[in-house]
């Protein structure tokens, strides 16, 4: 019965051959063009939402609330209630940001949501 040592095995080199690293250039000059997080790519060309641009740096939460009302209520594109869409994405861009948002932003956007379930009549 063939065996293979160990040591053989970690003999061998551990980089990959100058075809892959090329390779590996290609792809990381494509990614340069697109949105660097898929996150920021979604709140940008969304399905659901054409979304104002800076939406989410507002100061006001009623005009947050009533931006993203206008967007849902105006979209073609979808697949779910006005109220639905424009909580969803809300929710979605406090969910991403995560431990970054800065917590007077987080407090506006929590107001927001409270602010557009009013909007919508869903109190």
């Amino acid at each position: 019965m063939a065996t293979r040592s160990r040591k053989t095995a970690s003999r061998r080199p551990k980089t990959a051959g100058p075809k892959a690293g090329s390779a590996r250039r290609k792809s990381a000059a494509k990614r340069k063009a697109s949105p660097k997080r898929w996150s920021q790519r979604v709140t940008q060309k969304s399905d659901a939402l054409d979304l104002k641009r800076g939406v989410f740096t507002l100061r006001d939460p009623k005009r947050i609330a009533a931006s993203l009302k206008r967007s849902a209520e105006r979209s073609s594109r979808r697949k779910a209630g006005a109220y639905r869409s424009a909580l969803s994405m809300l929710t979605f861009y406090v969910n991403r940001a995560g431990k970054t948002l800065p917590k007077t932003q987080r407090e506006r956007l929590e107001r927001a949501k409270v602010e557009l379930k009013r909007q919508f009549g869903k109190e």
